[in-house]
């Protein structure tokens, strides 16, 4: 009886995950007045926060439970969200002339429907939605997370208006869109019904399409169409899956289609290299990230909400969720492994020759992104824990590092990294969070690096010779650009004004959130691997794994707990200390301008510049190589694929 009032409780609580941002992205949509947007975004977004919360406490080490929902009425409306989709498509690839947007738009459009009026209805799926430790843990990233990027935009985006008065305030359109964003997210992690899924797939693509774009000007038009060109080739590949699955294998159940394609490696091969490369566009893996990268060009809490808690983390689910299947069939598994591992080590490489903070962070989301896939294709037990890890872990740092750089750049008026020289006077409570999520994403002992440890141990005991070599050269690369980075906050020589004063409150609240939370995931590392990762990997592949050193992963937590202790003490009594003029190797001219009188009587200036190494890892240089090698690995994988199709006929 209890069990039945929970699962009641569940279907009301994902059914109220999935309506209620929808309903607050209407409201916004029609509220123009900055008092009530606040308020309707900042209740949206607690409310949906305690909603998500309330749905982790209670389905912490709970088995999978699948739910008898079955709706014609859905139905209906993924049919006419599929023609609305490839509609507004079409006419923006009309508007600004881009063919092969339409093109693509025009396949997928007819495609969709073809599915929908000829396919679809011969296929019954009774269990339209699920719950599981994996969708309990994206619930959190996308309810916590995403709500907060939400919250933070507020008084981001009224600094983005005042920055560009010759724009006009599209704000109502904005928020509809972030709020949107949430609920399609929802419905794909939800969604055991691969027509659902697909349907709040390709609602991201769209929404991403348009907040890319959202300053309208040309560049931002340019790297909108990008994204929505390389998403919809996505979006196409997922299609065909859904083809084959209903045509051949007479299931749109995702978990049956697990269970199917573990019983017959060989039939599935085609549709899981279709999942796979519509994972690998979403997830923004080589050749196609210059998307994500392109998405720079919108407001910071675009990229963050795409980069850390929606978009590209839709990618990853669904490669973590085919993982099973990747450990059995050779084809998609391949492709998935050598695409990830190469984008991680590549990416790494690139983020080396930036100084712009928005696109280290990029280059660094790409290559963490590469590492999850790439664990994702290992598919064995161990590989999947460090694939969750390191999205959890990458969703709370990267959003963290994210809206601090937007803030930054909206007070010292840059967001290039050789202008935060001092950042640790001119922004002080800035500079730390900052520093805690660069500290997060690779320093032991906290969270990213435990991840990347078990990374290295399943590659090692799967015997992933070109994983390893491509692990080892890409963190060689992401210690070198973190530690840049780091070290360009920490000077704290002369006494610069502090200018962090206007900081809006909304982004002050978004920003500890976020670095609170991955302080959280830090220390509790043990109780989430025991009650939220373990669960599912038992779930899923039907046995306890013990691969882990449960001791090691205690001791990283207490050991995060002293070095949090010894940041925070750092900060105390830091107003009272006496600042003295910093000592310039000859006689001082301007202690705040660092410049002082050299040996022949010439004024001179004090900088530190880091090393960008552009000529070894600029990005013409890498990128060729990169794009044509995964190139040829994705259709060499299809190839394969198809003639394993062709030999069972």
């Amino acid at each position: 009886m209890a069990f039945c009032m929970r699962g009641v409780r569940n279907l009301e609580l994902i059914g109220f995950l999935i309506l209620f941002p929808l309903l607050a992205a209407v409201i916004l949509l029609f509220i123009k007045n900055d008092s009530a947007r606040k308020v309707v975004v900042g209740a949206s977004a607690a409310i949906i926060a305690i909603a998500s919360l309330a749905l982790v406490i209670g389905n912490l080490s709970t088995p999978p439970i699948y739910y008898e929902f079955d709706s014609q009425i859905v139905e209906i409306i993924c049919v006419a969200i599929s023609i609305a989709i490839g509609l507004v498509v079409l006419w923006f690839a009309y508007k600004y002339k881009n063919i092969l947007a339409g093109v693509l738009a025009a396949i997928q459009l007819v495609g969709s429907l073809i599915f929908d009026f000829a396919f679809a209805p011969n296929v019954h799926v009774a269990q339209g939605l699920y719950l599981d430790s994996l969708s309990v843990m994206m619930t959190f990233i996308i309810g916590i997370i995403g709500s907060g990027i939400c919250f933070y935009a507020l008084g981001y985006m009224k600094d983005h208006v005042e920055h560009h008065p010759d724009e006009e305030d599209r704000r109502p359109l904005f928020f509809f869109l972030m709020f949107l964003f949430l609920s399609a997210m929802y419905v794909i992690v939800f969604s055991n019904n691969m027509v659902w899924m697909f349907t709040g797939w390709e609602v991201t693509t769209l929404c991403s399409f348009l907040l890319i774009g959202y300053t309208k000007t040309d560049e931002a038009i340019a790297n909108s169409f990008r994204q929505i060109v390389m998403n919809i080739a996505g979006g196409i590949g997922f299609l065909i899956a859904l083809f084959y699955c209903a045509g051949t294998m007479n299931t749109l159940s995702f978990i049956e289609f697990i269970q199917l394609g573990l019983s017959a490696p060989a039939v599935i091969s085609l549709p899981v290299c279709a999942l796979a490369f519509a994972g690998i566009t979403k997830a923004a893996q080589m050749p196609f990230h210059s998307w994500l990268l392109g998405a720079m060009v919108a407001p910071t809490p675009t990229s963050a909400l795409l980069h850390s808690s929606t978009m590209v983390k839709a990618g990853v689910f669904l490669l973590v969720k085919l993982a099973p299947l990747f450990a059995i069939a050779t084809a998609p598994a391949v492709m998935v492994v050598l695409v990830g591992g190469i984008t991680f080590a590549l990416a790494s490489f690139m983020a080396i020759s930036q100084s712009n903070a928005k696109r280290v962070l990029a280059y660094s989301t790409i290559a963490n992104l590469g590492l999850i896939v790439a664990c994702a294709g290992v598919g064995t037990p161990e590989a999947v824990w460090a694939a969750m890890f390191l999205i959890l872990f990458h969703a709370a740092a990267k959003s963290l590092l994210f809206l601090c750089v937007g803030t930054a750049e909206h007070h010292i008026g840059s967001r290039d990294i050789e202008d935060m020289d001092l950042l640790f006077e001119r922004m002080p409570q800035l500079a730390r969070n900052m520093m805690i999520g660069i500290m997060i994403m690779f320093i032991a002992p906290f969270g990213m690096l435990i991840s990347k440890w078990a990374t290295l141990v399943s590659f090692v005991d799967n015997h992933q010779v070109a994983l390893i070599i491509l692990l080892a050269f890409g963190s060689a690369a992401t210690f070198m650009f973190w530690a840049k980075w780091l070290g360009k906050l920490s000077g704290v020589a002369g006494q610069p004004a502090n200018v962090e004063t206007t900081v809006h409150k909304t982004e002050w609240v978004a920003i500890y959130l976020m670095t609170v939370l991955a302080l959280i995931f830090c220390i509790g590392l043990p109780l989430i691997s025991s009650t939220v990762v373990m669960p599912y990997i038992n779930g899923v592949y039907g046995y306890t794994m013990t691969a882990l050193d449960t001791d090691i992963l205690a001791l990283m937590s207490i050991l995060s707990i002293a070095v949090i202790v010894l940041l925070l003490a750092g900060t105390t009594g830091a107003s009272s200390k006496r600042k003295v003029d910093a000592y310039l190797a000859g006689i001082s001219v301007s202690n705040a301008d660092r410049s002082f009188r050299n040996s022949l009587s010439q004024e001179t200036r004090a900088t530190v510049r880091n090393m960008y190494l552009a000529d070894t890892f600029g990005e013409e240089r890498i990128t060729p190589v990169a794009e044509i090698s995964t190139t040829l690995i994705i259709i060499g994988s299809f190839a394969a694929a198809l003639a394993t199709v062709i030999s069972m006929l």
